[in-house]
């Protein structure tokens, strides 16, 4: 049996591109930016605050709760959701290692 795609690379290249994917929806980052600013569990308020229809947001919300890049708990009826402190750190030390590794050498390279 073959390779995967995924196989040919590294896990912290596999890694790099499934948060790449999580981010890559503006609805998305603007709940992670929602989550950042408030620097507190939230529930509700999104729908309010973003615009988008509950279920959107619910869609989003799983995304990045699977991820690990947010985590919730049950309070009632509702989720409170908040940023993953130990996943944020994780994801600011591999997206910084990448964007650390480019280094100028030329002031026009191309």
């Amino acid at each position: 049996m073959g390779l995967t795609k995924t196989e040919l690379f590294t896990e912290t290249q596999n890694e790099l591109a499934a948060y790449f994917k999580v981010f890559a929806h503006p609805a998305r980052i603007a709940i992670v930016e929602h989550l950042l600013s408030a620097n507190a569990c939230i529930n509700s308020d999104l729908v309010e605050e973003l615009g988008l229809a509950q279920a959107t947001i619910s869609q989003h919300l799983r995304e990045l709760k699977s991820a690990g890049i947010i985590q919730g708990t049950i309070e009632g009826i509702s989720m409170s959701y908040c940023i993953n402190p130990m996943t944020w750190r994780k994801v600011e030390l591999i997206f910084g290692n990448l964007f650390r590794r480019y280094i100028q050498q030329k002031p026009n390279c191309c």
